[in-house]
């Protein structure tokens, strides 16, 4: 009987300290951003880091290189019809989503490559880079949030707001 008590309680703190550990990996949880501009259905699949009193842009994000956009595994942008985005044509399908932060303007970089880990981005398998625009925001924006609708998708964190044009 004692045996069997030791068992449980050992399946028990395993079960525990596993849970703790799932959650303490939910610093930045998963989120998935959905819309519709035109005739394509849009989603974004990412992981929401937080602000937490941190200088962002040009500090944690250093403007002028290459950004996961987010958390963890790279962010994904699936589109369901071939838009414009930029100007530039895209394809229907999935691609990995980083960019290039400035204080003026972004670069967005759509890749084949989607099923990453965030810092897995390997400039060979670009397949449309673009330019968008930024702005500051009033108010303080502490997780990272995509939205998706009126001919844009944008992106809020911290006090900015990148932009970026599409056309379905």
């Amino acid at each position: 009987m004692i045996k069997f008590a030791l068992k449980i309680s050992g399946i028990f703190a395993l079960m525990l300290l596993s849970t703790v550990a799932i959650n303490a990996q939910k610093a930045s949880p998963a989120a998935e951003a959905t819309g519709q501009i035109g005739k394509a259905a849009i989603t974004i699949n990412y992981s929401q880091p937080g602000v937490k009193g941190r200088e962002i842009y040009g500090d944690l994000v250093p403007y002028g290189e290459v950004w996961r956009v987010g958390a963890n595994e790279a962010t994904v942008f699936e589109v369901s019809t071939d838009v414009k985005v930029g100007g530039e044509k895209l394809k229907a399908g999935k691609y990995g989503l980083w960019v290039i932060p400035g204080k003026k303007e972004w670069t967005w970089i759509f890749s084949s490559t989607w099923d990453t880990w965030g810092t897995n981005y390997d400039p060979a398998n670009d397949v449309l880079r673009v330019k968008g625009s930024v702005d500051g925001l009033d108010d303080l924006i502490e997780r990272m949030t995509f939205t998706i609708g009126n001919g844009h998708v944008e992106l809020h964190w911290s006090t900015t707001l990148a932009t970026l044009n599409v056309k379905g």
